[in-house]
């Protein structure tokens, strides 16, 4: 009588075998093992580090910077030096700030204020000189000038200013005992003087300046 071949039947009681750990042993590769937490968070190496330990220092720190902005009341503007005088304009009304003038092509039969015209960054923009435009007084460029670019009709403009004296937050309080300005020849762009202690902050509207016909018109 020829011998019976039985086919192997696994053991319920000793669990079946892991044949994905098997095929992965075959190949080379390691089987999975399970995830802890601490498995889940992956260092961040070079710059990337960097930037992720910044964004988790900033998410961290809560200075209560959004509800000052929006709290009613409050007039966000720049500061800015002319000569002896300082200035403040809202800052919705500087489009940006470049920190030294840029090279300028003169234009021939102009007024002397108008410095010539700069291509910053592809785009043309006539240069300024705020307080020769002002005062009737050349600014002597040092480190600390700086080229504040304001929109206007048919393009920006850079004016030519002395100093960059940074950001203001003033509130209504602040304004609460501002004056007139006592300059005739600078009432039509300042609005009202506000004073913070020693300091005093002539409100200075780009706006208006923009719109003066003597500004519009450069030629001599």
């Amino acid at each position: 009588m020829g011998k019976k071949h039985f086919r192997h039947v696994p053991d319920p009681r000793k669990g079946t075998p892991a044949r994905a750990d098997n095929a992965a042993a075959e190949v080379g590769v390691a089987p999975a093992q399970p995830r802890s937490a601490a498995a889940e968070y992956v260092q961040p190496q070079g710059a990337y580090a960097l930037l992720a330990d910044y964004e988790r220092r900033s998410l961290a720190h809560d200075p209560g910077v959004p509800e000052q902005i929006e709290a009613p009341g409050l007039w966000r503007a720049i500061g800015f030096r002319v000569g002896e005088r300082h200035f403040v304009s809202g800052i919705d009304e500087i489009s940006e700030i470049l920190m030294s003038p840029p090279p300028v092509t003169s234009i021939p039969a102009t007024r002397p204020w108008l410095l010539g015209v700069a291509n910053v960054r592809g785009n043309l923009i006539a240069l300024v000189d705020l307080k020769q435009f002002l005062f009737e007084q050349r600014t002597h460029v040092t480190s600390r000038a700086r080229v504040l670019v304001v929109k206007q009709a048919g393009g920006n403009v850079g004016l030519l200013v002395d100093e960059l004296l940074g950001q203001r937050n003033l509130t209504d309080a602040d304004r609460a005992g501002a004056e007139g300005e006592a300059d005739a020849g600078l009432a039509r762009f300042v609005t009202e003087n506000i004073n913070l202690g020693a300091a005093r902050l002539g409100r200075f509207s780009m706006v208006e300046l923009t719109r003066a016909a003597e500004f519009q018109h450069a030629a001599i």
